[in-house]
């Protein structure tokens, strides 16, 4: 596969007859995921919260030629959760692959684990780290019977730093992926994650503060700021047959923010 910085990358991969539901993708990275797996030739459910960005999103796939449908979904409601996935199987015939990608982060407050405010942080976990084991749960079913699939959840380099709550969903997400790769494995399923390093969306503009991101950068191997395309060739490798034996694993597309064993 290769890749142009700040582009769309051009893939090998082919993922025509296969159905990939991608949460949390009405704009940012799930966006660029879900355009991504169109243009290799998957249908895509692009599911999201905000139901009229998700629309845009699915509408500007199918102008482009590609299959798309969009569907509103509450990722920490298994009711919710549960209708995405019989949408992609009444639209599409089943599902293939799952990108747990939704999250609170745009508007995220800032506060500590010892003064945050219960409520809020019940309902941080229950989207960022419970929503995407509620998603697999849902969708698990339907894998099974196309033979097997492969999962992506999104994790972040914020589960090896201090980084509060946001940080303990994204160790949460790490775990979880690790305990579904044992558990699903003898179903022909396999379960990964993907941890970005500081990535340029509208979201993460409106959360970290420019002062706040200047040395981050300059604590880069790699001194910039990820983009979208970054993260995308690594998404689509890791639910293609090219990793039909990588299963349970983390893996960080940072720009060299963290180096770990």
């Amino acid at each position: 596969m290769s890749a142009v910085h700040g582009t769309t990358p051009t893939t090998t991969f082919d993922f025509h007859d296969r159905v990939a539901i991608v949460t949390g993708s009405a704009g940012g990275i799930g966006q660029a995921y879900a355009e991504a797996l169109a243009a290799a030739g998957a249908s895509v459910v692009v599911a999201d919260i905000d139901a009229a960005g998700a629309e845009a999103v699915a509408a500007a796939i199918r102008s482009s030629g590609g299959s798309a449908r969009a569907v509103a979904v509450d990722v920490a409601d298994p009711d919710s959760a549960r209708a995405m996935a019989q949408a992609a199987v009444d639209e599409f015939g089943g599902i293939d692959y799952l990108v747990n990608n939704a999250a609170i982060f745009g508007g995220m407050k800032l506060d500590l684990l010892l003064t945050v405010d219960w409520e809020y942080l019940n309902r941080f976990l229950s989207v960022n780290m419970l929503g995407a084991l509620n998603c697999v749960r849902v969708c698990w079913p339907h894998m099974v019977a196309r033979g097997g699939g492969a999962i992506v959840n999104q994790s972040s380099t914020a589960a090896y730093l201090y980084a509060g709550f946001y940080g303990l969903a994204k160790a949460g997400v790490n775990s979880i992926t690790q305990q579904l790769a044992h558990e699903l494995g003898g179903d022909n399923i396999r379960t990964n994650a993907i941890a970005p390093g500081p990535t340029d969306t509208e979201a993460s503009r409106t959360v970290v503060p420019a002062s706040f991101m200047e040395p981050i950068l300059a604590g880069l191997a790699l001194k910039r700021m990820g983009q979208t395309s970054d993260l995308v060739g690594m998404c689509l490798f890791l639910l293609s047959d090219e990793a039909s034996w990588i299963t349970g694993h983390v893996f960080n597309v940072d720009g060299g923010q963290v180096v770990r064993p």
